[in-house]
């Protein structure tokens, strides 16, 4: 499992919505950059966590807009939670992910399981199809924990 080198580290938590796991990541000692595509979300989670230190609640697409005003040096962790079914371009869109990573860095994604998720809301979730595609590029560094009706995707250095 992940845990914040020494000096803290640095987090990008990507669809932050209002901002529970980026505040939790801080509270770890992470330097967190919480991203959302929802202007509402990301003015909620300033509002609801403004005590959490160390985070920087930013609008941004992570599929189309300029990341250039992340963080130069990299990040030590990237989380998706409940975000990766709803991206349009999902290799793509974790390959410029994976640049963003300093080397031994954790990629995580945290996604509903689709033989555990209603077949009204199937389309939110991922087979285990869809799962080994996911993990496929990540070769020989990922591996997958069981969550209840989730699946923990750990992938890059643990």
């Amino acid at each position: 499992m992940h845990t914040p080198p020494p000096d803290g580290g640095r987090a990008l938590d990507v669809g932050c919505g209002t901002g529970e796991l980026a505040a939790h990541l801080a509270e770890l000692g992470y330097q967190v950059d919480a991203v959302d595509f929802a202007p509402s979300a990301v003015r909620r989670a300033a509002v609801e966590r403004a005590g959490a230190a160390n985070v920087r609640w930013l609008y941004r697409d992570i599929e189309g807009d300029d990341l250039s005003g992340l963080s130069d040096d990299g990040y030590d962790l990237i989380t998706l939670r409940l975000v990766y079914a709803f991206l349009k371009d999902r290799l793509r869109t974790l390959r410029t992910l994976a640049d963003l990573l300093r080397p031994d860095g954790t990629l995580v994604v945290i996604t509903p399981r689709a033989e555990r998720t209603p077949a009204d809301r199937r389309d939110i979730a991922l087979d285990e199809h869809e799962i080994a595609q996911l993990t496929a590029d990540w070769a020989g560094t990922a591996h997958q924990l069981a969550a209840d009706d989730f699946a923990v995707l750990l992938l890059g250095g643990t």
